[in-house]
């Protein structure tokens, strides 16, 4: 075998390992590594303008895929602008590898120019953070965290100095041994009788569904089936769960809607199904509380449990459903199916008034006309804020489209580097970024690398020149809303300027035809609609103590606005309800 340097080595284990590109910015200790992907055909160099939108890239392939995805940063200030990217990563279980090149190596300690110590900076943001400081190392190191990254589901970051990147690696092959499928966990039969005796116990179940319910969804529905039991669903769980859902009764949490916070506070029995479901406010405090997860550090971290259940949801329900006792009863379903559907249609009322004639444009509006023109396959990313209740509210799921957002990190900014990662995998798909103003300006350099690399991402702006959520948040502590407006910015113009479609919607009536504009051009095109910075005020007679209810009752949807076609599916429901 032709004699290969640590960067070569690092780069074809890497590639071996299944990546096809890595994202980054170029520089002094990082240039051997960048030379070595030159000089390959089997993987690509990605140049961004941040190295977070690097990390945010590589973590939306790998929550796509399923497959380890990479990033890399130079040493100092360039590794570390990956944190943010890498912890949200990180905290969405996407398998991340991220090089963090290093000072030489004898200079660490020294407090050298740029020193930093990455090996140390990431192991929060990491399951596996080390530092290469013989070539001798490099095989293990790389196999150990590439082992984790894709064995434990997050990040691993391996920190190279440059000068041990250019010298010879040692001779032989470097083996790789990569992990296999992850195996499917079943409960233990104790555990699974012992359920069964609460189910069957308990004359009104809910179900709670968060993302674990991925690839579960027939069994998820032949349960509720069995129990004649309401189904709700997390942020994080709605893409998987609702579609296809004759028992759907909406979300609970901050952003949620319809009849899933009284399903699960009327119910006997309430089954958490693969949710890590952080507001414990939310959950109820007198009903029995089964949760079922695969990650055993997440059982009864939340809320006090009444049966902790170690398995996936799928291979758990599969075993569950058969011994369960069958019920004939709809009265509890019933209920909050119709409480949901009248919830809903209330909501709907409320946003469609004057919605054809109001200007500033109705954030909602947009939404909801977006959902009805994207592919049925399309792929959504989401800045965190305001276009997150836009999102959670008018996008529908139908099995085939997904939806990225930083739902547990909550980081501002992620929409557009997460759709330049989506668009990489597939450019015959659709890819839109729903932005804010607020987050769409931190990283905007980002979207000259659409251009540069033709991405034919569609960029749909809120642009209402206010960090919106944060406004929410002032007003929920009973405080004016300070510091939080932005001068007005004509996005579409600089769009333009920089190569791109750029399309300024200032009138309700001319957003259907703006998006069908832009989803027809190849390239990378920017919608930015003027939307109204009031869409989230509040009752004018609402006391401060009610408003911070709201926090504690979302499903009454106080928030202006609708909830788009899913006051339509709820109706569906209904009508399949049925008849005595």
């Amino acid at each position: 075998m032709a004699k290969q340097t640590v960067a070569e080595q690092y780069v074809d284990l890497v590639a071996r390992a299944g990546v096809q590109r890595m994202y980054g910015v170029v520089g002094d200790s990082l240039n051997p590594v960048v030379d070595a992907i030159r000089r390959r055909d089997d993987i690509e160099w990605i140049q961004v303008r941040h190295e977070e939108v690097a990390a945010f890239a590589a973590g939306a392939e790998a929550q796509i895929t399923g497959r380890l995805a990479a990033c890399a940063g130079s040493c100092g200030p360039g590794n570390l602008h990956l944190i943010n990217g890498l912890f949200d990563a990180h905290r969405s279980m996407a398998p991340v590898l991220a090089l963090a090149a290093q000072i030489p190596s004898s200079e660490i300690g020294t407090g050298y120019f740029q020193e930093t110590h990455p090996d140390r900076l990431f192991a929060e943001s990491s399951h596996y953070s080390e530092l290469v400081s013989t070539p001798q190392q490099m095989p293990r190191v790389i196999q150990t965290a590439i082992q984790h990254a894709v064995g434990r589901r997050g990040v691993s970051v391996v920190s190279l100095p440059g000068d041990i990147a250019g010298q010879d690696a040692p001779q032989g092959t470097a083996e790789l041994a990569m992990a296999p499928e992850r195996p499917a966990i079943r409960p233990g039969d104790q555990e699974l009788s012992r359920l069964v005796e609460l189910v069957d116990g308990a004359k009104k179940v809910t179900l709670f569904c968060g993302r674990g319910v991925a690839g579960a969804h027939q069994e998820v529905m032949a349960l509720a089936s069995k129990l004649k039991a309401p189904v709700a669903h997390a942020l994080r769980g709605k893409e998987h769960i609702q579609y296809d859902n004759p028992y759907d009764v909406g979300m609970s949490g901050l952003l949620g809607y319809g009849a899933a916070y009284d399903a699960m506070h009327e119910c006997d029995l309430l089954i958490l199904l693969g949710t890590d479901f952080p507001y414990s406010d939310f959950l109820p405090r007198n009903v029995r509380v089964v949760q079922v997860d695969v990650q055993p550090e997440r059982l009864g971290r939340r809320t006090r449990l009444d049966l902790a259940v170690w398995g996936d949801v799928r291979e758990t329900l599969r075993g569950l459903t058969p011994l369960v006792r069958e019920r004939t009863s709809r009265r509890f379903l019933d209920r909050m199916l119709h409480q949901h559907a009248d919830a809903l249609e209330g909501a709907v009322k409320a946003y469609t008034r004057n919605v054809d004639k109001h200007i500033p444009i109705h954030p909602e509006f947009v939404a909801s006309v977006l959902d009805e023109e994207a592919a049925d396959d399309a792929i959504f990313t989401v800045d965190t804020g305001m276009s997150n209740v836009w999102a959670a509210r008018y996008l529908t799921p139908n099995g085939k489209r997904r939806v990225l957002g930083s739902f547990v990190h909550g980081s501002m900014a992620n929409a557009l580097p997460q759709a330049i990662g989506a668009q990489f995998l597939d450019r015959g798909r659709q890819v839109v970024s729903m932005s804010g103003d607020g987050g769409f300006s931190m990283l905007m350099g980002d979207f000259l690398t659409l251009v540069q690399y033709d991405l034919p991402v569609k960029v749909v702006l809120f642009n209402n020149s206010s960090l919106g959520m944060v406004d929410l948040e002032m007003m929920v502590d009973g405080l004016p809303p300070h510091g939080t407006s932005y001068p007005h910015t004509d996005y579409a113009a600089i769009a333009t300027a920089a190569g791109a479609r750029g399309i300024r919607v200032e009138k309700p009536s001319d957003v259907r035809d703006a998006l069908r504009e832009a989803f027809r051009h190849n390239g990378p095109a920017l919608v930015d609609v003027v939307t109204d910075p009031d869409a989230l005020s509040m009752p004018p007679k609402i006391t401060t103590e009610q408003i911070t209810g709201f926090a504690l009752s979302a499903s009454r949807t106080i928030l202006n606005g609708g909830v788009g076609r899913m006051a339509h599916l709820a109706r569906t429901n209904l009508r399949n309800i049925p008849r005595p």
